[in-house]
């Protein structure tokens, strides 16, 4: 078959409504010789106007329907349909889509619509055989065919009708020539003979329309399947299209989650050298108050080493017989003999700090400034920006420190 871009317009129209004196078939030869192109000449009557999607098909003897064309090829519109070399037309088949066996064909001229607009005389696709060589046509032959012509253009009707009346008329004919081969000479057993061979022609056909009807069905089938497999392909595709879809999202969320946690890390990691400048500020601020402490310390055991040695300074010595010891140089005696101890003024004392509750040395002299300079060791230093807060506001102190982490 030929393969074309689309398929050509048919239809299902009945072979008693076509129109078969429309387009004139020309020069169609009884045989054409295999592996050759072949031209189709034709003519168009006055009253037929040819149209774009018209085309000319071959068609198997005993077809039905338009649909059962074995190749077909496009017309080409004439220029001028007034001139008489635009009715006469040609359209050339190649031999790579002609029939390949002995079968009856014949071109058949179908319009747009489907309908059959001219038909012509079978014809056969064999080897030129040498009996074939010199043909003479003779006037009855040149009616018989112009009879055929006429019977195929007029009288079509569905393939069991014309079979029938085929039969019928072989049948008649059958009888005029048994009527004649009487007189002639000619025995019954001929007769029965030539009909037999027609009989086997016309079973011939009869098996050619059977089998396009199974290759039609085969087709058929065929495309079936093809359209079953297209379908699965496509829920293929749209399946493996929901699964990139899906794998999309997933690599989106990761990406997200991704991002928070670099966020998170980046947050903590922060947070984390924050942690340490405080630390480290707070190290030193140990160090710092330690040294402090242990200045303070010897400070202190310094202090009490004084106090414990002017105490002793001021003690009176008592006798060793239980009375008051006199210096011989004074007469009336030592007059600060009966001061105790604890009447003897101390040029240090240990006083509390009303703030932080704890003790400090006060000199006897300067008791403020002696606060002062204790409050002074109280302050508090923030270990981050070294702002520096009372030690009374120790609160302060606190939530400046704490807004430093926020």
């Amino acid at each position: 078959m030929e393969e074309t871009v689309e398929d050509p317009p048919t239809s299902a129209v009945l072979l008693d409504h076509c129109h078969f004196s429309q387009v004139i078939f020309n020069s169609v030869e009884k045989f054409y010789i295999p592996g050759g192109d072949i031209t189709c000449y034709y003519t168009l009557t006055q009253h037929f106007i040819p149209r774009r999607k018209d085309w000319i098909g071959i068609f198997r003897v005993g077809w039905k329907t338009t649909r059962e064309y074995y190749t077909f090829m496009w017309v080409t519109l004439p220029v001028n349909l007034n001139s008489e070399s635009s009715k006469q037309q040609e359209v050339q088949f190649k031999a790579y889509y002609l029939p390949k066996d002995d079968e009856y064909y014949q071109f058949c001229y179908v319009d747009q619509d489907g309908v059959v607009r001219g038909a012509s005389i079978p014809f056969q696709f064999r080897p030129e055989n040498e009996e074939d060589i010199l043909v003479v046509t003779t006037q009855e032959e040149l009616e018989t065919l112009k009879s055929i012509n006429k019977k195929l253009e007029q009288t079509m009707q569905e393939q069991k009708d014309c079979w029938e009346l085929e039969l019928l008329q072989l049948k008649e004919q059958n009888q005029k020539m048994s009527s004649e081969n009487e007189k002639m000479g000619v025995t019954v057993d001929q007769l029965q003979a030539q009909l037999s061979n027609q009989g086997k022609e016309m079973e011939k056909l009869v098996q050619g329309v059977q089998d396009k009807t199974e290759q039609l069905e085969h087709l058929k089938e065929e495309n079936g399947q093809l359209f079953l497999s297209l379908t699965e392909q496509r829920e293929h595709q749209k399946k493996l299209e929901q699964t990139v879809e899906e794998m999309k999202q997933k690599e989106t969320t990761a990406a997200r989650k991704q991002q928070e946690l670099t966020d998170q890390n980046m947050e903590l990691s922060k947070r984390l050298s924050e942690n340490k400048i405080i630390y480290n500020v707070l190290q030193r601020e140990k160090e710092k108050i330690e040294k402090e402490n242990d200045f303070l310390k010897r400070e202190n055991s310094s202090l009490l080493s004084y106090l414990n040695c002017d105490s002793l300074s001021h003690q009176v010595p008592t006798s060793s017989q239980g009375g008051t010891r006199q210096d011989p140089g004074l007469v009336f005696g030592n007059p600060y003999s009966g001061i105790q101890e604890s009447s003897a003024p101390s040029l240090l004392s240990i006083k509390k700090c009303p703030v932080c509750k704890s003790d400090f040395i006060d000199d006897g002299f300067d008791h403020d400034l002696a606060l002062e300079q204790h409050l002074q060791t109280l302050s508090l230093n923030c270990p981050i920006c070294d702002k520096t807060f009372p030690a009374k506001d120790k609160q302060i102190f606190e939530d400046h420190v704490f807004c430093h982490t926020l």
